[in-house]
């Protein structure tokens, strides 16, 4: 369907995991007497008929949103399951019911199939392998598809939560937040459960409940946190918030006057390189460390420069939440404003979180009363070490120049 999808590091560890648990325990304990090399490969296949069946899980989550015209970034398979990412979260509550049912109606689609046809297998006496790995296929989907219903953020269950009650309530804050409290207890009594069952002497079974207890309460808080910002900058566009009155560089300076005249005294990570007001690049302290210390006297600023085609710029007129997912993803600080070839201004992470702050203060976007920390409001901002370039709390390395940071305290 055009969606890039990204294989997570993560997944082979649990697909190591899933293919020897299987094949040295729940194999050996429901069809006993076969070979060890036969166990081990209905574990093999098995698992890989789990992470297809997760992955047609996804695509149908998929498949719904772009059939109404909501782009999918790219499906992610990781360590629990997959997760679709939607470039834009839908804007209405009965699309997303629709969404988020799609993925455990297909899982049990896929687990009423299987089991159909492991039981001709069966009836059949085809080779016990067989049987096995299909009896095993239809049981996963349908526990997969059991445990997304658990109406908590972020399975799908949570999400067909939270449509119901922004439907009834017409108030899409005050569904996520209702949906995220009855996440975050669900979250809690797994966790309880989780170490009780330790404390009962089954150590495995109880560290991944409450592992899947962490994770749901994680998830909860990050889709609450997700929904203000986005309900706080509807409307916002990057020509609302970027700084127009930038300084830009001409491309027949010096390296050495560029360090002396722009990094030494203004301590920016990076700065346009303008011509007759034509943008022709950018050049940023990583290109200037590019260049030896001898030859910064002859190579000047147009020869080391980023060209304008691999600068990440955006349009004045996309939105602001889209412009910092842009920096996100491409894990920059920074966005440069350009329609054509003219420089229009530049936006900064820091400039979309002190909107986002001076919206939620003044009450603008998102409603005031009952409301819960965000993360966004918790994020402070600081200054590179090195180059001076604004960076997000908690960043290691700047991306501007490629510097280790202290750590916060």
């Amino acid at each position: 369907m055009g969606i890039p999808v990204r294989i997570h590091y993560t997944l082979w560890l649990v697909f190591i995991l899933i293919t020897w648990s299987l094949a040295v325990g729940y194999m050996p304990h429901q069809y006993p007497g076969l070979s060890t090399a036969t166990y081990w490969g209905i574990g093999i296949a098995s698992a890989i008929i789990l992470f297809i069946s997760v992955l047609v899980h996804e695509l149908s989550h998929s498949y719904i949103a772009k059939k109404n015209g909501l782009p999918i970034a790219r499906i992610t398979l990781f360590f629990f399951g997959g997760v679709s990412e939607m470039s834009e979260e839908p804007r209405d509550s009965l699309l997303e019911v629709k969404m988020a049912a799609a993925g455990p109606m297909m899982s049990f689609l896929i687990a009423g199939a299987l089991g159909v046809t492991w039981y001709a297998c069966k009836l059949a006496h085809l080779p016990l392998p067989a049987v096995a790995t299909l009896g095993y296929g239809a049981l996963i989907n349908a526990v997969l598809g059991a445990f997304n219903l658990i109406p908590a953020f972020p399975l799908d269950g949570g999400r067909v939560l939270r449509g119901s009650l922004w439907k009834h309530y017409d108030d899409l804050i005050r569904a996520t937040r209702m949906a995220t409290r009855i996440s975050e207890v669900i979250s809690l009594l797994m966790m309880f459960g989780g170490f009780a069952t330790i404390i009962f002497g089954d150590f495995i079974d109880g560290i991944w409940i409450v592992v899947l207890g962490w994770f749901i309460k994680s998830g909860a808080e990050t889709s609450l946190s997700a929904t203000l910002v986005g309900e706080t900058l509807s409307g916002i566009t990057v020509n609302d918030i970027m700084t127009r009155n930038v300084l830009t560089v001409p491309p027949d300076i010096l390296v050495e006057e560029l360090i002396a005249d722009y990094l030494l005294v203004h301590r920016h990570g990076g700065y346009p390189v303008v011509k007759d007001g034509k943008m022709l690049g950018l050049v940023t302290m990583q290109s200037v460390r590019s260049v030896p210390k001898e030859l910064r006297s002859v190579r000047r600023v147009g020869e080391i420069m980023v060209p304008l085609d691999r600068v990440v710029s955006v349009a004045p007129t996309l939105s602001a939440l889209d412009a910092m997912q842009k920096m996100g993803r491409a894990r920059i600080g920074r966005l440069l404003v350009v329609e054509k070839t003219q420089l229009l201004g530049i936006v900064t992470n820091g400039d979309v979180m002190r909107t986002i702050h001076m919206r939620q203060e003044l009450g603008l976007g998102t409603p005031q009363s009952g409301s819960s920390p965000s993360i966004i409001l918790t994020t402070q901002m600081k200054h590179c070490v090195q180059c001076g370039g604004e960076l997000a709390a908690g960043v290691t390395v700047c991306p501007h120049c490629s510097s280790k940071q202290p750590v916060d305290q």
